[in-house]
């Protein structure tokens, strides 16, 4: 099951982020995404987890808690709406 975790603070490091929601079960991936253009955090991220009961505790104990500073926003991560398909634009996935 994949987590959408947002009101990230800038400095937060994905291995911080990995530490963090790995208390909660194993977090098969955790990441931050990136500004393409400045390569500067964004604020939020992802983390996977396998086993989605681990990831549902990690909602739980998460969402709201205060981490860096910042609290949090923790909740499973929806599909991106949009997009798919070959053509040249680059509608509705941004």
């Amino acid at each position: 099951m994949k987590l959408y975790v947002g009101n990230l603070s800038f400095q937060t490091s994905e291995t911080q982020l990995r530490e963090l929601f790995a208390t909660h079960g194993e977090v098969s991936s955790a990441s931050i995404v990136m500004d393409r253009e400045t390569g500067r955090p964004r604020g939020f991220g992802f983390v996977e987890f396998r086993d989605a009961a681990h990831a549902r505790a990690a909602i739980t104990a998460l969402h709201g808690k205060n981490f860096d500073g910042r609290d949090l926003t923790v909740n499973e991560a929806r599909a991106r709406e949009g997009g798919g398909g070959g053509g040249g634009g680059r509608r509705g996935s941004w």
